[in-house]
């Protein structure tokens, strides 16, 4: 059952494991669709386990140094980085044991056109709810009607964690692993293992037992 508590959460780029194990507390996860936008998160980049070690995949939007935009007006720069990550992903998971269980699915989202960073946000955490074949319940909302979000979840605490999921905070995890959610990684027996990673990772290296893990 989830918490009876609402967590208020930034939508993120195939969020990492972290975030998921999080949002699976909650019976509803809510995203704000006018918070500003937040420099260095993974709203726009995710982590992945390649043979050299943790990689970065970072998707270009403009005006990125401007915190004044809102998120859901951030556009993406058109170019060539849905044919990249697809390569890194590729390159990074063609010889986990699920990868091409996944593969045309993905390469087909990845094929898809979007202009602006939310939907795109979106269309990831849609596909991967069908993946994981689990619901989180999440809801996009404007904070600033307060008085209806309350009506809507039935006067329930508001749990506000947007921003607690960053590359700094997970940056963290390298020097104490204690309670991390533990799988067998790609290049584990090369790099060992990384904390952190996208949910990509999670999903590619156990397939269906990854709604299990997650759920604890």
């Amino acid at each position: 059952m989830g918490n009876s508590k609402v967590l208020i959460t930034d939508l993120q780029y195939f969020a990492s494991v972290n975030w998921y194990i999080n949002a699976y507390k909650y019976k509803n996860v809510i995203i704000h669709l006018y918070e500003a936008h937040s420099k260095m998160s993974f709203r726009n980049r995710l982590w992945l386990a390649s043979g050299d070690g943790r990689l970065t995949l970072s998707v270009p939007v403009s005006d990125a140094r401007n915190e004044k935009q809102l998120y859901r007006d951030l556009k993406i720069v058109p170019g060539r980085w849905p044919i990249e990550h697809l390569r890194a992903i590729i390159s990074c998971y063609n010889r986990s044991p699920w990868f091409e269980y996944y593969r045309d699915e993905l390469a087909d989202l990845y094929s898809r056109p979007f202009q602006f960073l939310i939907d795109w946000n979106f269309a990831c955490f849609e596909w991967m709810e069908k993946c994981l074949g689990k619901k989180v319940g999440l809801t996009m909302v404007d904070l600033h009607n307060e008085s209806e979000i309350q009506e809507r979840f039935n006067g329930a605490e508001m749990v506000d964690e947007r921003n607690l999921i960053r590359p700094s905070t997970l940056d963290q995890l390298s020097g104490n692993q204690d309670g991390v959610l533990r799988y067998r990684q790609v290049f584990e027996d090369r790099v060992g293992f990384i904390p952190g990673l996208s949910i990509l990772d999670l999903l590619f290296c156990v397939g269906p037992a990854a709604n299990e893990k997650l759920a604890g």
